[in-house]
């Protein structure tokens, strides 16, 4: 019997985070402050969007992920890691995430700098201390790798703070956001294809799948930044124009925004073609996430 999206995406949320709150101590006998800062992050809640489909596209290719589980714990600490950084003075200067105080406003700028750090490089160590195929993994964690460093979320963000306040075209604006935000979600469907050993067609068919799912994730965020409430997102809205930052809804307007995001839903759904029933959970996944509020 299917579930639906919602359904699935807070069950296997709670699995994800029942695996996290594993991950570092609670106690620890030199630098406490920087668990502290980690923890406080990692385990503020979210949707852990990115694990979650991990481990769809893992359940897509008939591949069990319990012994995977720590791979997708590792993809939502460099989610966590750049969320940290992002809402640093330097940076987008957000003071609320998830609705508590972000990272910096709590432990101070050079701690919430320095837990971001330690989540990302330790990141790499739980994915390649998990247990599958050597090369797999290798390959696997490399396509992490390289979505989370200058060909990806980093450089993403740099065109991002170039950007602001500046005129953007429509190519320029799904260039940053291929790289800043849509990197990852490749990254999480594209190494859960390696691992689970997808053949190379589906490994197309998960990289117009990851694409397109990147680009409506997008251009809803976008959206709820404009006509959100406050109270269901956990974070102040309007703050993209208070950067300064061209969004698809400036560009476009709302109701050619909305269009171009259905448009990329129906397109991701339709990738998953080749995979028959074994995709319905990343199917409902991509259904929900279309209608969402927050």
């Amino acid at each position: 019997m299917m579930i639906s999206g919602k359904k699935y995406l807070e069950t296997k949320a709670l699995e994800v985070n029942k695996a996290l709150k594993g991950i570092f101590p609670q106690k620890h006998a030199a630098g406490q402050v920087l668990y502290d800062a980690m923890n406080y992050s990692l385990l503020a809640g979210g949707k852990r969007l990115r694990p979650v489909l991990f481990l769809a596209t893992l359940e897509a290719l008939d591949t069990p992920t319990k012994k995977l589980m720590p791979f997708a714990c590792a993809i939502e600490m460099i989610h966590t890691y750049s969320l940290i950084h992002d809402d640093l003075p330097a940076m987008d200067n957000d003071d609320y995430r998830r609705g508590k105080p972000t990272a910096h406003k709590v432990y101070g700028e050079a701690n919430a700098i320095l837990a971001g750090d330690a989540l990302l490089t330790h990141a790499f160590a739980i994915m390649l201390s998990c247990y599958a195929d050597p090369h797999h993994l290798l390959y696997a964690t490399r396509q992490v790798a390289v979505a989370a460093g200058i060909n990806g979320m980093v450089v993403g963000q740099v065109m991002d703070i170039e950007k602001e306040g500046k005129k953007v075209s429509l190519e320029e604006l799904k260039n940053i956001h291929l790289n800043k935000t849509g990197a990852l979600f490749n990254a999480a469907v594209l190494s859960a294809g390696i691992l689970g050993a997808a053949d190379e067609k589906e490994m197309e068919a998960l990289t117009v799948f990851a694409y397109n799912f990147g680009v409506s994730f997008q251009i809803i965020d976008d959206i709820l930044d404009v006509v959100g409430d406050e109270a269901k997102l956990g974070k102040p809205v309007g703050s993209d124009t208070k950067n300064a930052k061209t969004t698809y809804p400036a560009l476009l307007g709302l109701a050619k925004a909305s269009e171009a995001a259905d448009d990329a839903v129906s397109k991701a759904i339709a990738a998953l073609q080749p995979f028959g029933e074994r995709a319905e959970n990343l199917k409902a996944i991509v259904k929900h996430l279309s209608s969402r509020e927050s």
